[in-house]
Parts: C-alpha cells; structure tokens; sequence
C-alpha cells in the first residue's frame, strides 16, 4: 500500500489534489462552527444549488472560465439570503429552499433546453456528486484555493471576538455596538466562497456535510466555542486527507469517500461523547 501511495503521489496533480481537497476541508470546519451555531446550516446546500443555476448558465453561455460567472453569482445570492433571511414574512429556513430549489431547476432546465453536451445527465452527475476535476487542478487553482484558505483563516483570527459574540446572540452584540450585519455579510460572502471551491471537490450535493459533520462531531466532545473550532478543523482535515487517499487506492469517487469518513468521524465522537457523560 506504501508503494502504491508513493507511486501516486510523484504525479503533481495528486498532490494538488489532497492540498486543495485539506485547504478546502479546513475553511469549511471553521465556518461551518458559526453557521451550525446560528440555525444557518443549510446554507452550504442553498449555495451550492446556486452555483449549479450558474455553472448551467456559463455553459450555455460558453464561457471558458466558469469562475467568472459562478463566483459573483454565489455571492450575491449569498447577500440576498442574508437579507431576506431577516423578513418576518420569509424565514431563514423557507428563504433557502425556495432559492435552493428553484436554482437547481432552472439550472437542469436550461442545460436540457440550451443542450451542447451529447451527455447531459453525465455532466450533471459529475456535478452534483463530484467529478474528477479536483485531479485536473492546475497551480492557479491550488493558489487560488490557498488565498481563500488564508483569508478565512485571518477573519476568523483578527475578528474572533466579534464573531463569537455575533454568533451567540447578536441582539446583544448590536446593543453593545458591534455592528453585527457587515460580520454577517463577511461570513456569508467567505462561505459563498469556499462552496464555489468546494463543488470540485465533493459536488453540489455533498457540500453541506463539509459543513455540517465536523461541527457536530466536535460538539460531541467539547463545549467551549474555542474548543469545538480547534476540534472541527482537525477532524475535518483528517477526514479529507483519509477520503482522497482512500479514494485513490479504492478508485471511489473522492467526494462521496470524504464524506463517508466523516460519517464514521461524527459515530466515533458520539460514541466517544457518550462514553464520557457528555
């Protein structure tokens, strides 16, 4: 097995693809703690529908580079459910379904109407699920991923406090006068921005579990805010590097194999928090 890993890992885009796929796994452990916190969880599978609604358009489109489109695309859909999230009339929860699901249909809607693919349902598979393009990652990509990775890493450093007070009650933070919607919309743009990243990765359809189970796994474990972070990162990353490494030696696909270890990661914290009284 050490000799098949070595074998693999002399080709360079092996190696792009477990730093991508650890970089990528790391920013959603960290802002999938506040996300879980705030009752926003779902907004990983909101996005993501999106960016399928706008991976359609750019083919339609033929745009070379769906960065381009997909990217501000995300995030101002992100800005508009930050926004209507706050009507009365419309609720979180309600405001990304509708969103969700109504991308998603114009997006297979418009690929079926506006066809130039002789396999349609393959290429929205490999979208939904994961394809094999997180192997075909060029050095913009991985340095692309790399600034994302540092810039939410340096939010969460430089505006912890502010963050975990908005995280926990932000009625309170207003009062105190943290202006609690301009962190609300860097959280929700940085998010928009890490899906975008991450749909190489594990797929339009599994980018809410990169969110949802280390946070949850490391909850399991500890109670301090701080804690759980720490926890959430560490898990995450080793599920990842577990996920594309065993997808190699297994030939599965690499989203649904990190997934599946973060699977197995949240029983044995459950087991493990359950063990211990917590």
């Amino acid at each position: 097995m050490l000799d098949t890993l070595r074998m693999y890992f002399a080709y360079p885009f092996v190696r792009y693809a477990l730093v991508v796929g650890v970089l990528i796994a790391l920013s959603s452990s960290l802002l999938g703690v506040t996300l879980v916190l705030k009752r926003f969880s779902f907004i990983g599978d909101g996005l993501s529908h999106v960016a399928f609604g706008a991976i359609a358009i750019a083919t339609i489109l033929g745009v070379s580079n769906n960065m381009v489109v997909v990217m501000p695309v995300t995030i101002l859909a992100a800005v508009l459910l930050l926004h209507t999230g706050r009507n009365t009339k419309i609720k979180g929860d309600a405001a990304i379904a509708m969103i969700s699901v109504g991308a998603l249909a114009l997006g297979y809607l418009l690929l079926n109407v506006f066809s130039k693919s002789s396999n349609i349902s393959g290429d929205v598979c490999s979208t939904l699920f994961g394809s094999t393009a997180i192997l075909t990652l060029t050095k913009t990509d991985v340095w692309l991923c790399i600034a994302i990775s540092v810039l939410v890493i340096a939010v969460f450093l430089i505006f912890y406090h502010k963050i975990f007070a908005v995280t926990f009650d932000e009625t309170f933070s207003q009062a105190t006068g943290i202006r609690a919607g301009r962190y609300n919309l860097l959280i929700a743009v940085i998010t928009a921005s890490v899906i975008v990243l991450a749909m190489n990765l594990v797929g339009s359809l599994l980018i809410s579990a990169l969110i949802i189970f280390p946070a949850l796994s490391a909850m399991r474990l500890f109670k301090s805010f701080r804690l759980v972070i720490l926890c959430s990162a560490v898990m995450s990353v080793i599920c990842a590097a577990a996920g594309i490494i065993l997808s190699i030696l297994w030939s599965t696909p690499v989203g649904s194999t990190i997934v599946a270890m973060d699977i197995v990661m949240f029983a044995l914290s459950w087991a493990a928090g359950k063990a211990a009284g917590r």
